[in-house]
């Protein structure tokens, strides 16, 4: 997932929420880092929220789908090398 640790992890989780809440300009390694890890939380059900994912967000499993792969189609497009480690 491009991170270090677990310690850095959750040290740059809270960083990536942190910049994408108050809008700010990520590089290409953070968007990557984001997606990665957004998409393992809501798909497992060992490392992430998985089945209960509605009930710990709210959203549905449906509209997060949608959204997740609207997000990966737009990063494909925008930074290809980046997203599948060629750079």
């Amino acid at each position: 997932m491009d991170f270090e640790s677990v310690a850095d992890l959750l040290e740059q989780e809270r960083r990536l929420r942190l910049a994408l809440e108050a809008r700010e300009v990520l590089s290409a390694r953070d968007w990557r880092r984001a997606l990665l890890a957004t998409e393992f939380v809501f798909a497992s059900d060992v490392f992430g929220s998985g089945v209960e994912w509605s009930i710990t967000t709210g959203l549905r499993d449906e509209e997060t789908v949608r959204t997740l792969r609207r997000l990966q189609r737009k990063f494909a497009r925008a930074l290809p090398d980046v997203l599948y480690g060629r750079r």
